[in-house]
């Protein structure tokens, strides 16, 4: 009599913690790609601690402190208003952090849950999908975040959701062109041969697959979130005064960046090494997730 073999206990989850030490092995192999996770990292600690990091009080105001240099009071100086700009920068962070992650939650499921779909049954089903993403992608995502804002009104919760809406179709074309590569292959056959709904074949067996290639266009559009984000601050339609937006800060700052370099100095070097690390960890996911890197 013979005896069916079966999985040891806690072996699925054994399997996926070798695949995930075996990508973040590769991901800290690579010089660039440890450094924008480095750069990631200290933005979350950054946001978790902020009320221990920051030396001062972001909200207090103190004119006779206004626009003064960088000093060992006041680390990146201060603003107009006398407000120290390294505190303001610090619990900037969480706003940051806040619309990224956000903004990833909500394209993230949506824009791969429709690509899949449109990809897997084609015909009028990816015809709608698709021509509805087309006119999304039309416009330039900075003019349609502007559109959706300024129809909604400004204010922080507004421009996450201007941003989710422009930022979906290219997450969902993606997802498209996997599923319909996919959807022909002999083991999602064998699944409907087997009476496998499309339901589950889409949730168990494409949408896995397409996963790596959306986390990896995911990473890289966080790039093109903290900019929308900064520049929808930048022009008063994101976060609203007083809170430290860097965009704001940014904003703000600009009628004193002749004699007070740091007011917009230090918000936009924060935008640019958040941008560069978001980008940075994109193009490790990629060469760590994609298969013929490692057959190479």
């Amino acid at each position: 009599m013979t005896t069916s073999t079966l999985p040891a206990p806690g072996g699925a989850w054994q399997a996926w913690w070798a695949d995930a030490s075996a990508t973040a092995r590769k991901l800290l192999a690579n010089p660039l790609t440890a450094i924008g996770m480095a750069v990631i990292a200290l933005l979350v600690l950054m946001a978790l601690f902020a009320p221990w990091i920051a030396t001062h009080d972001p909200l207090r105001q103190d004119l006779a402190a206004a626009l003064q240099p960088p000093s060992s009071i006041h680390w990146f100086g201060t603003d107009e208003f006398g407000r120290d700009v390294f505190s303001r920068l610090v619990h900037g962070t969480r706003i940051t952090l806040f619309i990224v992650v956000l903004v990833t939650v909500v394209v993230g499921p949506l824009g791969m849950g429709i690509g899949v779909v449109s990809g897997y049954f084609g015909g009028r089903v990816d015809l709608l999908c698709m021509r509805v993403a087309d006119v999304f992608l039309s416009f330039p995502s900075l003019v349609l975040a502007l559109a959706f804002v300024a129809a909604l009104g400004p204010g922080l919760d507004h421009a996450v959701l201007a941003i989710a809406l422009t930022a979906w179709p290219a997450i969902a074309r993606l997802a498209r062109a996997e599923a319909m590569t996919l959807r022909n292959a002999d083991y999602i056959v064998a699944a409907q041969l087997q009476g496998a709904s499309h339901l589950r074949v889409l949730c168990r067996h494409l949408a896995p697959l397409c996963l790596p290639s959306v986390l990896v266009r995911l990473t890289m559009n966080m790039a093109s979130v903290v900019l929308t984000a900064a520049g929808l601050g930048f022009l008063g339609l994101g976060a609203q005064p007083p809170l430290p937006e860097w965009g704001a800060m940014i904003s703000e700052g600009r009628r004193y960046m002749l004699d007070s370099w740091w007011t917009v100095a230090a918000p936009g070097a924060a935008i640019l090494a958040v941008s560069m690390a978001f980008n940075l960890l994109g193009d490790g996911l990629n060469d760590a997730l994609d298969p013929r890197q490692s057959s190479s």
